[in-house]
């Protein structure tokens, strides 16, 4: 707890005991152990570190966790991504394995896109298929089962039935979510920054929020959940900052909510984005990276992302809580979107051919 004058540090292990206990009740009904395959590709210690805590997490609740190492995780001999194309492959084709995930980065962004893309829709538990971030961009929150086998995108949201509320409408289900910006909303629905007064859809209104990062896993797809739940999102990058938001620049009597968010260009400062926010999440992956404690908002959210710390130590001195790490939620998010996959696969395997 905090002491007088500072705010609240608030460890993850509350927030992941929730979903845990729904992970739980959803494998004891699971018609087999769900299979997670993970592909662990360089001598990174980071990655190592993750691939080791997913174990740890899957032995712990009992799902099926197979590590494959290929390049120089298998031997140093070998080149770093070495082998990793063919793992993946070999993965999608076998009927055992239920999901797949890959430990980036590997050889840089856009060879690490590309072998996103070739994990199968059916098994990536780490919703970063183009598929999904289509959906997640475009504001698509449900998808029918058999459209994953189709290689085009739903072609538009009017195609899919709105989103009245969490539950998706018969014949639908939920889409994939990274998991990592997953865990970060569901980090701020439980300390209380999404209301639930508001309808479904919206229950950030009213909430102005920074991040800092725009990478396309964690940044630019959480700024997007965010605008997409009503949240007025700066997304900042080295070189730029964004304004993300759903809510119109017509005039009062042209008022008319976009369906999904849409990004403008922003002439404020990190200083300027921080003065006014009610939430800062910063996913820097620099040791030497630091929010200035003194540019926050009075009784801000503040949430770490980075394996290292990307706040001062003082950040309690203005923050009215702090989240320094996140991985145990993402854990949770990683294991129920295989959960979720493994439905879908049976859902179309048990559905009548036309």
């Amino acid at each position: 707890m905090a002491t007088a004058g500072k705010g609240v540090l608030l460890k993850a292990d509350s927030i992941a005991e929730t979903f845990r206990k729904e992970i739980k009740s959803a494998l004891s009904s699971a018609p087999r152990t769900p299979k997670l395959v993970g592909i662990l590709a360089t001598s990174s210690a980071p990655s190592k570190f993750y691939s080791e805590f997913t174990k740890k997490q899957c032995d712990a609740l009992g799902v099926e966790f197979v590590l494959k190492k290929t390049g120089s995780a298998a031997d140093e001999s070998l080149a770093p991504g070495e082998g990793v194309e063919e793992a993946i492959i070999e993965a999608n084709e076998d009927d055992s394995v239920d999901g797949i995930m890959v430990y980036y980065p590997i050889f840089g962004m856009q060879q690490d896109h590309y072998l996103q893309q070739i994990v199968s829709p059916f098994k990536d538990v780490e919703g970063l298929n183009f598929k999904f971030h289509y959906n997640l961009y475009h504001n698509i929150r449900f998808l029918e089962p058999k459209t994953l086998a189709s290689s085009l995108p739903t072609p538009s949201a009017s195609d899919v039935p709105p989103a009245v509320n969490d539950e998706p409408p018969a014949g639908y289900v939920k889409s994939i979510l990274p998991c990592t910006p997953l865990a970060i909303v569901k980090c701020l629905e439980y300390i209380g920054v999404y209301s639930m007064l508001l309808p479904y859809g919206d229950r950030a209104y009213g909430k102005t929020i920074t991040v800092i990062n725009r990478s396309e896993v964690v940044g630019r797809p959480l700024a997007a959940l965010l605008a997409n739940d009503g949240a007025r999102v700066f997304s900042v990058d080295i070189d730029s900052i964004q304004e993300y938001t759903k809510r119109p620049r017509q005039t009062p009597e042209e008022r008319k909510y976009h369906p999904r968010h849409v990004v403008h260009p922003s002439t404020l400062s990190l200083q300027d984005c921080l003065a006014v926010s009610d939430v800062v999440v910063s996913a820097v992956p620099s040791p030497d990276y630091k929010v200035k404690t003194a540019w926050l908002k009075d009784g801000c959210v503040c949430v770490n992302v980075a394996a290292d710390k990307n706040f001062e130590a003082d950040v309690r001195e203005k923050a009215s809580l702090y989240l320094p790490t996140i991985g145990k939620v993402t854990i949770m998010m990683l294991l129920r979107n295989l959960l979720r996959l493994q439905e879908y696969r049976k859902m179309i395997s048990n559905a009548p051919s036309s």
